[in-house]
């Protein structure tokens, strides 16, 4: 989505309709322990994870980012990195899930260029039980826009309406999507946005997703054939200097919901290598292999690198919510660097394990395969090591 950091006027405060979710600890943990009940076989089904879903609504999850002036708590980052660090530790599918649907509501939020009857629809079905909702991106040519490029779906206008057709890769929430957000090149020539309802004619979605990790985000295929969407409905993405520049290409403040979910990963898997490191009792040793300092140097590499990605995930955006000068341009690295961490921590713990670690039936094997997929979000590792570069290389 195009996020802009300016709030929107607002003439009336509405009265509050969504709840503001409880982020003490220890409502967090409970939220993850009730999310994990279902992740492993969500895993291996593939299915939706309505279960973890329907948690995180009734915890107030999927809409924390609700603006006031529809009736929502408008958390912030900071608090929307903690939210999403809890459901990532229980199923990063139902957090990933949860990060593209906050990230479009704050989006509202700050632009409100959603139709208010279609925005209001969206806030009636959110009332009612989980309404994911997700920017529709990637195509099979282009692959994700960060790394430039126009869409070849396209709007074609006709009277009051568009005609959208079109064929969308790894839109996240698939089947579940109350609406999708689909990246479009309208027949004027315009750039932008086109807010389509999910079970509108002509809609079809085709089960490709077939993943190494986060194999319940339901990230499959669309293909929009002639599909009729009200002429309202489409945002322009502006361009800069007279050229597209694709929004997430570079990481901003409210980008950082992506990290934020695999560090909870991260925290599954150290929990997962305490688990078996306290109950494992081999033979030859006569005691749990907690008790040698091997192990013992194992968890500590572990939590450092989670202490790494949570204080760079929380240091960020503190300094960048201070509008610190310059700041702003590392925060990419930054996203790279917590990157790094989550992946070192649970790659750590799997080493040490061996075996007993790669086993379908141990946790730590399917927290492999979901923190890997931390590399695929934007802007990737190379982008952001380029831009650096050139930055301070003085390079354009």
């Amino acid at each position: 989505m195009s996020i802009t950091d300016t709030p929107v006027e607002s003439s009336s405060e509405a009265p509050q309709r969504f709840p503001t979710p409880d982020l003490r600890a220890s409502a967090l943990a409970e939220v993850t322990a009730q999310v994990a009940a279902t992740a492993e076989a969500n895993d291996r089904s593939g299915d939706i994870p309505w279960e973890g879903l329907a948690i995180a609504h009734r915890a107030g999850l999927l809409t924390a980012t609700v603006g006031q002036e529809y009736g929502g708590p408008d958390l912030g980052p900071a608090e929307v990195a903690r939210i999403l660090i809890a459901l990532g530790e229980g199923d990063p599918s139902v957090a990933l899930i949860t990060a593209n649907s906050l990230a479009v509501h704050h989006g509202q939020a700050v632009g409100a260029h959603w139709p208010l009857a279609v925005y209001e629809d969206l806030l009636t079905r959110s009332q009612a039980g989980p309404a994911p909702v997700n920017a529709v991106r990637a195509e099979p040519e282009l692959g994700a826009p960060a790394r430039g490029g126009l869409p070849t779906t396209t709007a074609v206008a006709d009277g009051d309406h568009w005609i959208l057709n079109g064929h969308k890769t790894f839109a996240t929430g698939g089947e579940a999507l109350a609406y999708h957000v689909v990246w479009v090149l309208a027949d004027d020539g315009r750039v932008g946005h086109l807010i389509v309802p999910g079970d509108a004619v002509g809609v079809r979605i085709t089960r490709t997703w077939d993943h190494l990790g986060l194999r319940a985000s339901n990230t499959h295929d669309v293909d929009y054939a002639d599909v009729r969407v009200p002429i309202e409905n489409f945002h322009e993405i502006p361009r800069v200097g007279g050229v597209y520049r694709d929004p997430a290409a570079v990481a901003g403040l409210w980008s950082f919901g992506h990290p934020a979910l695999y560090i909870g990963v991260a925290r599954a898997a150290r929990q997962a290598f305490v688990d078996f490191a306290t109950t494992r009792v081999p033979i030859s040793l006569g005691r749990p292999i907690s008790t040698t300092e091997r192990i013992q140097a194992v968890a500590g590499e572990i939590d450092t690198q989670i202490a790494t990605a949570e204080t760079l995930l929380f240091g960020a955006l503190a300094r960048a919510q201070a509008d610190e000068p310059a700041f702003g341009a590392q925060l990419s690295l930054i996203k790279v660097a917590i990157a790094r961490a989550v992946i070192t921590a649970v790659q750590t713990a799997v080493a040490a394990l061996g075996n007993a670690a790669l086993t379908r039936h141990h946790p730590l094997e399917r927290h492999l395969r979901d923190v890997l997929c931390v590399r695929v979000h934007p802007p990737q590792e190379d982008s952001a090591l380029i831009a650096a570069g050139r930055r301070i290389l003085d390079i354009p």
